[in-house]
């Protein structure tokens, strides 16, 4: 009786997390495409982000203070809206070029990856850390005394790696397949 139990427990779990062709439930099936989803919306918050600062779209960043007009993506809220413990540390990078540098890399990659679905734990990654800085800039936030949406993006994007949502309206199955991609897992 227990190695029945264990073993339809095993088959259980291994379809909960990799469903079998033609075994995937209608939940598991929602479920892909809610990640997915949450993927894209959070790939097209951090393009925004990228091509505003770059551009001066008018939303958050004028067009005078456009990146490719000189401006600096990093200089006005490090240098006027950061606050908290390590407001003179923000304040001293402020405008900083390789902090400009790193800053719109960093949009633009984990913007790009999430999008098309590929590079998941790497995006996951920088983008955690982005997220974390961001959340440390401003401490504590404005609305609660230590949580805040920098925070959730960072768990959502662990999330969003955890679960493979670059497989679904994603590139992420193909990426997989990359000989560099077998070779270091890391790059999934």
């Amino acid at each position: 009786m227990e190695t029945m139990t264990a073993t339809i427990e095993r088959n259980t779990t291994a379809r909960t997390i990799a469903p079998v062709a033609g075994t995937e439930t209608t939940r598991q099936r929602a479920a892909r495409y809610v990640w997915a989803g949450t993927r894209l919306a959070l790939g097209w918050i951090f393009v925004w982000a990228f091509l505003d600062k770059l551009f001066g779209l008018g939303h958050e960043t004028a067009a005078k203070n456009a990146w490719i007009n000189g401006g600096s993506p990093t200089k006005g809220f490090l240098a006027f809206g950061a606050k908290g413990p390590f407001q003179g540390l923000y304040q001293d990078i402020a405008g900083a070029a390789w902090a400009d540098w790193l800053f719109m890399i960093g949009l633009a990659g984990i913007g790009v990856a999430l999008l098309l679905g590929i590079g998941m734990r790497i995006a996951a990654v920088a983008g955690g850390l982005l997220m974390v800085l961001m959340w440390t800039a401003v401490l504590p936030p404005e609305n609660n005394p230590f949580m805040d949406d920098h925070l959730i993006y960072a768990a959502v994007l662990a999330g969003l790696a955890l679960v493979g949502a670059g497989n679904t309206l994603g590139l992420g199955r193909i990426w997989a397949t990359l000989p560099l991609v077998r070779r270091f897992g890391w790059l999934r």
